[in-house]
């Protein structure tokens, strides 16, 4: 089910605002939080930008690392991106064990990078980072190049992504605040009645 998604189609994974998990490793350490912030910035190659707030272990691990994965969770696993959300992977790593451990996450390694990749999402992003120290300071903007991309076909063919009636526990899940999530409203049939403005997006 997971397939390679072409470079010209990565900002599609993200680009119609669902929440991300930011899974990131570091000499032995590994943890994932949720995103509500993220968002593609380039075509091709493929970069992104994420928001990694000062006080987050995984903002360590990926200043350590030099490296990040998004995954894109689905209504399948909501309750996991609030689990992972709601927690810091510092108080984890205290008592010896990190955020997989504890939640009972499945992961696997994405195969560009290395890094641990949830199970259960409907697309993973392997990034480098692109240090800009600026932005991630003043903003906490964090920058990437995506090197490797998949997605569950299931939910994503053709360079896009087709939420139906009959696959709605793969649909991406959206973050409106307070602990209050949404799903996609509109299925492919009524989204490819729409005008196509811009193919390449």
């Amino acid at each position: 089910m997971k397939q390679p998604v072409e470079p010209k189609h990565v900002n599609r994974l993200i680009n119609h605002g669902p929440t991300v998990l930011v899974s990131a490793e570091h000499a032995g350490r590994r943890n994932v939080m949720a995103a509500a912030w993220s968002m593609p910035v380039e075509f091709v190659p493929p970069r992104v930008a994420v928001v990694l707030d000062k006080t987050t272990y995984t903002r360590e691990l990926v200043l350590a690392s030099g490296r990040f994965a998004l995954n894109v969770p689905c209504r399948a696993v909501m309750d996991l991106a609030y689990s992972v959300g709601s927690v810091s992977g510092r108080d984890a790593a205290v008592q010896g064990e990190d955020k997989f451990q504890r939640y009972g996450i499945a992961a696997f390694a994405g195969s560009s990078l290395g890094l641990p990749l949830v199970e259960g999402c409907v697309a993973w992003l392997e990034c480098r980072l692109i240090s800009e120290p600026h932005a991630q300071a003043a903003y906490d903007t964090f920058f990437g190049e995506v090197v490797g991309a998949w997605a569950d076909d299931r939910v994503f063919q053709a360079g896009r992504w087709s939420f139906r009636a009959d696959n709605t526990e793969l649909h991406t899940v959206h973050h409106l605040g307070g602990g209050a999530f949404a799903l996609p409203a509109i299925g492919s049939e009524q989204a490819r009645q729409l005008p196509a403005r811009n193919e390449a997006a």
